[in-house]
């Protein structure tokens, strides 16, 4: 059954209800490279990965950017905007806040809201990479985060916390601390099908890539079954041929 809906290009994820955790995923339409090949050369590229992670900051704010702001002025105008949003929430529902604390080695040891918040961007982070691997991109290609297998997916995340995983976390802790966690992730996964989350990602991945031209840049693949390219410093050469006359 896997392998039949792998050729009929269906991608297939294990996954939790509604996406809320991802564990593994298998082949669909993403047997094609091309929307991985663009995000690598991005990211490999200083100038365009730049642009990518001014474009990520843009979609997070309500009004435009100052033009000519630094990089470090932006991540210093997010990190308000951040500590707004939990202030905010913090008022709203009546729940103290001190800071994003939390420590993994001692779930326990954090407070209610902590923990919250932790199990609400948990599954957020299992929808993010669900609708990241469906397209075809690399989870671990991070443009604001790096270093980790998950980067790319922290990045598409911080595009939805302030409106939907602190606002979650903040209200069902005001209930009361009894299966907090538990209650969060049915909250969350309620929400996120109810939004359309996983329709809006994709949306704005298509959203985030689009306009960025790359010289040589290809992105067509009209027959799945063709063999790939064969990489060349002067260009592409096609493959399923023998260069043996070349030699």
């Amino acid at each position: 059954a896997i392998t039949t809906m792998a050729d009929a290009g269906c991608l297939v994820a294990w996954c939790g209800e509604q996406g809320i955790r991802f564990y593994a995923q298998g082949l669909g339409e993403t047997r094609s490279s091309a929307n991985l090949t663009r995000q690598a050369r991005l990211w490999a590229d200083p100038e365009q990965r730049l642009r990518i992670v001014c474009k990520m900051y843009a979609m997070r704010f309500d009004e435009p950017i100052p033009e000519g702001s630094t990089l470090r002025q932006i991540r210093g105008m997010e990190g308000a905007r951040v500590r707004a949003a939990y202030a905010r929430a913090s008022r709203t529902y009546g729940v103290p806040w001190s800071g994003r604390e939390y420590d993994r080695r001692n779930w326990d040891h954090s407070d209610p809201i902590n923990r919250a918040l932790s199990a609400a961007n948990s599954c957020l982070y299992g929808v993010c990479q669900a609708a990241i691997v469906a397209l075809g991109y690399s989870p671990a290609l991070g443009f604001i985060h790096s270093g980790k297998m998950l980067s790319f997916v922290y990045d598409v995340a911080d595009l939805y916390k302030i409106d939907l995983t602190i606002p979650v976390a903040f209200e069902e802790t005001a209930k009361g601390a009894h299966q907090l966690e538990s209650r969060v992730r049915h909250r969350c996964r309620d929400m996120f099908a109810e939004n359309h989350l996983l329709e809006m990602i994709v949306d704005d991945l298509e959203m985030l890539f689009d306009g960025v031209e790359l010289p040589g840049e290809d992105l067509v693949d009209s027959d799945m079954a063709l063999p790939g390219d064969l990489w060349d410093p002067g260009g592409n050469l096609p493959g399923g041929r023998n260069f043996g006359s070349d030699v």
